[in-house]
């Protein structure tokens, strides 16, 4: 039996390493894609069973491109996990148009974008799971989120859309709302006053993710949302 491909969009130290090591250990073949090659090769000494490929989700040339490599190396997706995300963080006044256009390219332009070069394949076998990784920011706009907010909100808006034209056709589209800060080394030396409890450990959301493209057709679930036990929301 054929292994199944699970390609991983925006793959970084935290959350996107964490997604490539269950799944290979789930017997996948994973595709890593980042936006830097240098990037790349730090995840490789980590994990180097898996596959990587350099992207600039804001590019839907690279994006085609990419995808099409993809295929022709490793076969058709049976999973895509949308992990990329950024956004300048700052109020109306701060923010310019090209710092606004970017958070939406990358979060919500870039998913649509690898969604569209999965879709044929998934559609064709009449299964798939798309899982995309999202924020509270999709739910609310804070003060000083006027970029991100907004994206996150098309990226979620676009998700739910997604998950119910596709779900008839046994593809499974869910949105999980990442509320926390994420355990990495980067946010432990910002963070270094906080406890192991304050943090959301990316293994930890790995498993969460795992299970979501398991689930039962009559039971599946759309949004998820996960943080921390002591998290106060």
């Amino acid at each position: 039996m054929a292994k199944e491909l699970t390609v991983i969009v925006g793959a970084g130290p935290g959350n996107g390493l964490a997604f490539g090591r269950r799944f290979l250990a789930e017997g996948h073949k994973v595709a890593m894609l980042a936006r830097h090659a240098d990037d790349l090769e730090q995840l490789r000494l980590q994990l180097p069973d898996a596959h990587y490929f350099a992207c600039d989700v804001t590019e839907p040339e690279q994006i085609h491109g990419v995808f099409k490599q993809i295929q022709q190396q490793l076969g058709t997706v049976d999973t895509l996990i949308y992990n990329a995300g950024a956004g300048a963080f700052g109020n109306i006044e701060d923010i310019s148009a090209k710092q606004f256009e970017n958070a939406w390219r990358v979060n919500a332009l870039g998913c649509f974008c690898c969604v569209k070069e999965v879709l044929a394949d998934m559609r064709d076998a009449g299964a798939g799971s798309i899982i995309v990784i999202g924020a509270t920011a999709s739910l609310r706009g804070g003060g000083e989120f006027a970029a991100f907010s907004s994206a996150k909100g098309a990226q979620r808006n676009l998700v739910q859309s997604i998950a119910r034209h596709l779900g008839p056709h046994g593809i499974h589209a869910a949105y999980v709302v990442i509320d926390g800060v994420i355990d990495t080394a980067r946010t432990r030396k910002h963070l270094s006053d906080k406890p192991d409890e304050f943090f959301l450990h990316p293994d930890d959301i790995a498993q969460t993710v795992f299970h979501l493209t398991k689930q039962p057709q009559s039971a599946w679930t759309f949004e998820l949302d996960v943080r921390p036990f002591k998290e106060n929301w």
